[in-house]
């Protein structure tokens, strides 16, 4: 199970996110809400938190969740999957 997203910064810039399952458990872990409801009762905060878990899980941020989210213009789903572009 994964999730593609696709994060827009402040400076412009755009980064593919592919969130795994490890990342969804840790949304759940974190908030007390299951990733099979999130369509249902969609927050941003969700897929914001989705994104910078993978992000800071493998290392392409540092950033602690909020400080990551001063740099953040926007989040969209995507289509792309970045493990298969490069």
């Amino acid at each position: 199970m994964k999730i593609n997203l696709r994060v827009t910064f402040n400076d412009e810039t755009v980064q593919e996110v592919s969130a795994t399952a490890r990342d969804l458990v840790a949304f759940e872990d974190k908030y007390q809400r299951s990733v099979a409801k999130m369509q249902q009762e969609m927050k941003l905060t969700d897929l914001l938190f989705i994104a910078w878990n993978s992000l800071h899980r493998t290392s392409k941020t540092t950033k602690d969740f909020e400080t990551w989210l001063d740099d953040v213009e926007g989040i969209e789903a995507s289509d792309d999957d970045p493990k298969l572009s490069g």
